[in-house]
């Protein structure tokens, strides 16, 4: 098999997991490796922020971080893994200190805030349990 191109799409983990969805509920069964691939990548995004995401919820984040000209990786990267820290901004955006200012990267966390809380939330209760340890 030969790719012909290689970067003709990008996939959010969102998509990917509902469409492995689509394939575990389907009626035609699937034996082994695709089962076991299904199984194993399901398993692990039902422990990621995808699992709590919502078709509208991502397309009304991405609207909103339009406005800071952000590349569709970078996009891509803020909706897998929603940051929570100017930190993770920086790790995410390629140049982020001269593109954004500092009041920029509060608004994009604001916005991360707005459309994905619970990853917030999820955030603050493992500080919780790793400080009771």
């Amino acid at each position: 098999m030969e790719i012909v191109n290689a970067n003709s799409a990008s996939l959010s983990n969102l998509e990917v997991f509902k469409h492995l969805q689509k394939i575990k509920d389907s009626k035609r069964k699937h034996r082994g490796q695709l089962a076991t691939i299904t199984y194993e990548t399901i398993r692990y995004l039902e422990n990621t922020p995808c699992a709590d995401e919502t078709n509208e919820s991502v397309k009304e984040c991405l609207k909103a971080l339009a406005p800071f000209n952000l590349n569709k990786t970078e996009m891509l990267m803020m909706i897998n893994s929603p940051p929570i820290t100017a930190l993770e901004i920086q790790l995410m955006v390629e140049e982020s200190e001269e593109r954004l200012t500092e009041e920029q990267v509060q608004e994009i966390l604001e916005i991360i805030v707005r459309y994905f809380p619970y990853v917030v939330m999820k955030e603050a209760d493992e500080e919780d349990n790793e400080s009771q340890e």
